[in-house]
């Protein structure tokens, strides 16, 4: 892949994950462990492992963040370094949204076919749960697709400089 395109799915990637730190960011700073009960009224561990796996995944796009802007920011333009960092933000943070650590919910790979949101949930979920993740499906579902080349193609190389 050339520069230019490299350069541009790089800046593609910042704009996704700095309107997704912004949504995340803003829900975590309204919600708390109180208000999800009073949602619904539910398992309150379940809770806390759901609000951790919201901040953990706060955290990986905002640290994938910060690593477009030092990418796009250096210059002469390191394609190099830039496919190295769409490397990792599709395993942090994608990965991270599809399929979190904690396993609190997974993505149903039949939606597709089905037209339905792909997240599905273990256990019954608070509503401004259900529409944040909603919210943010589509945007991680499109980038996913624009990084799976870099999935394959990292892995290669690694392989191939061994």
């Amino acid at each position: 892949m050339g520069n230019s395109m490299v350069k541009t799915q790089t800046e593609q990637v910042k704009e996704f994950l700095k309107s997704t730190v912004t949504i995340v960011n803003n829900y975590l700073n309204e919600t708390t462990l109180p208000s999800l009960q009073a949602e619904t009224d539910g398992d309150e561990e379940y809770y806390r492992t759901l609000l951790s796996t919201v901040r953990r995944l706060s955290v990986y796009c905002e640290e994938g963040l910060d690593a477009c802007n030092v990418v796009l920011s250096t210059e002469p333009f390191r394609k190099g370094a830039a496919e190295q960092t769409l490397y990792k933000i599709y395993h942090q943070c994608i990965e991270e949204f599809f399929a979190p650590k904690s396993d609190i919910w997974y993505e149903d790979s039949r939606a597709a076919y089905t037209g339905k949101n792909a997240i599905t949930y273990r256990k019954p979920m608070p509503a401004s749960i259900q529409s944040l993740i909603a919210s943010l499906e589509g945007g991680f579902q499109t980038t996913r697709e624009e990084l799976e080349f870099y999935e394959t193609d990292y892995r290669t190389k690694m392989l191939q400089s061994k």
